[in-house]
């Protein structure tokens, strides 16, 4: 009896994966993903103003003044950088596109601060992307 409702509980939660699946439209799969902290609070300055990196030049400043080793090689005419960053001790950084062509950056960072900062960068297709949080999608 313990089986069949193993196999039942089972066969039901891969029938819901679809379902969960079909809630996540819209939402945008990163295939750079980074996460640090800098203990030198000042360097927050040099992220971009817009949290977005559109160019080689933009993310190779970046990487250099952050002290990022061997940078992750982007394609920016496929894809753009979006970031975040903060004092919190932790960070979550996503990212939605919506049906006008609207990329959302969303982060949300735990309100305890913390020396230094946190960051948290992410690629993001720029299929479908006009403009971000906005504003319009600039080529550094």
């Amino acid at each position: 009896m313990i089986r069949l409702l193993l196999l039942i509980t089972g066969f039901a939660f891969v029938l819901a994966c679809p379902l969960i699946a079909q809630d996540t439209k819209g939402e945008t799969k990163a295939t750079v993903d980074l996460f640090g902290s800098l203990d030198d609070e000042t360097l927050m300055n040099e992220s971009p103003p817009s949290s977005v990196i559109a160019s080689t030049k933009a993310w190779e400043k970046l990487a250099k003044a952050w002290g990022i080793q061997n940078p992750a090689r982007v394609d920016f005419d496929k894809e753009i950088l979006v970031l975040a960053t903060t004092r919190g001790s932790r960070l979550n950084l996503s990212t939605r596109l919506d049906d006008q062509g609207d990329l959302k950056i969303v982060a949300i960072s735990t309100r305890d601060l913390r020396p230094g900062f946190r960051y948290a960068i992410k690629s993001v297709s720029k299929e479908g992307v006009k403009t971000v949080n906005g504003q319009p999608l600039l080529k550094e």
